[in-house]
């Protein structure tokens, strides 16, 4: 890499991310919407080598080709399966294993009170409510985030979750 090369890349990081992306719309001749940092400097810097250094190798170039066109690519996505004419499509949750089964009633002290929660079929209910995750419940309990399951004593800490 030519060192006038490397200093110009090495600058980047000083740069703020307008500036970046002023750089890349003179660089790749396009605006960008990101205003990711660090996704514009490593873009930058391989544009930059690309440039001065020729990017890829004719025979890398077509190796490339081959590979697109031996790739089985979906432009849909697969159906899900048949479902039933005359009943409405059911939303499926996946079932996670680590969780007591629906009707579970699950207890725990906190703060000088007891809080009662109910594993629901789909969802947890807890004060007249319903919530998604153990984990939203442990975050309207306590005002902040945390792992549900850990909160209610569903694991302990340092166990693989």
């Amino acid at each position: 890499m030519p060192p006038n090369l490397a200093t110009e890349i090495a600058a980047l990081s000083r740069l703020r991310v307008s500036e970046l992306r002023a750089k890349f719309a003179s660089v790749f001749g396009e605006p960008t919407p990101s205003h990711n940092k660090v996704w514009l400097i490593k873009r930058l810097a391989w544009r930059l080598q690309a440039l001065a250094e020729g990017g890829l190798s004719e025979r890398a170039r077509r190796r490339a080709v081959e590979l697109v066109q031996e790739a089985d690519l979906r432009l849909s996505a697969p159906p899900d399966g048949p479902a039933p004419s005359d009943s409405p499509a059911l939303v499926r949750w996946p079932v996670d294993a680590r969780l007591p089964r629906p009707g579970t009633i699950l207890t725990r002290r906190y703060k000088g009170r007891t809080l009662t929660v109910e594993v629901l079929e789909h969802g947890f209910g807890y004060d007249g409510q319903v919530y998604r995750s153990l984990s939203a419940v442990a975050k309207a309990v306590t005002g902040s985030h945390c792992s549900g399951r850990f909160f209610f004593g569903l694991t302990t800490k340092g166990q693989d979750q």
